[in-house]
């Protein structure tokens, strides 16, 4: 006795479309969702340029500085301390959801260089609480920089 031969799973041009994908027709585009190197602030001096002059939001558990760039986009740096966050898998816990949170909005950020403040507050919030307060924080510095910056 032998199998049948295997259909094997459905072709992903059949997943997104009934038309077929061809030069002229390409697939869609999935958003780009990374978070590349040049859109981090990576040296002191980046960090320091926003903390010297500054557009502030926050609240309790986050507060988020900002200042133009110059950029096609946005850039991110973030401080969460060992002494605010004690456990190391605590910190990369907060980092990570500030990332993700980040590149879901960093189209609406773009030409700000953006730093995170971490308080101690934010090991009582679960992750969808935490994801909720940094959606709120980015509109209000998003409208905050669109007045001092863009206007």
């Amino acid at each position: 006795y032998q199998c049948p031969p295997c259909q094997g799973p459905p072709s992903f041009e059949r997943l997104i479309t009934d038309s077929p994908i061809t030069p002229d027709n390409p697939p869609p585009k999935a958003p780009d969702w990374r978070f590349p190197r040049q859109h981090r602030l990576l040296a002191a001096k980046d960090f320091s340029r926003v903390f010297a002059q500054p557009v502030k939001q926050g609240d309790r558990d986050f507060t988020l500085l900002a200042r133009a760039n110059g950029l096609a986009h946005a850039r991110l740096g973030i401080a969460a301390p060992k002494r605010q966050l004690k456990r190391a898998v605590d910190r990369n816990r907060i980092k990570r959801i500030i990332r993700e949170s980040f590149r879901r909005r960093q189209a609406q950020l773009r030409g700000l260089d953006v730093v995170v403040l971490v308080r101690h507050g934010v090991l009582a919030l679960d992750n969808a609480a935490l994801f909720r307060r940094l959606d709120k924080l980015w509109n209000s510095l998003s409208k905050k920089c669109e007045k001092q910056f863009f206007s």
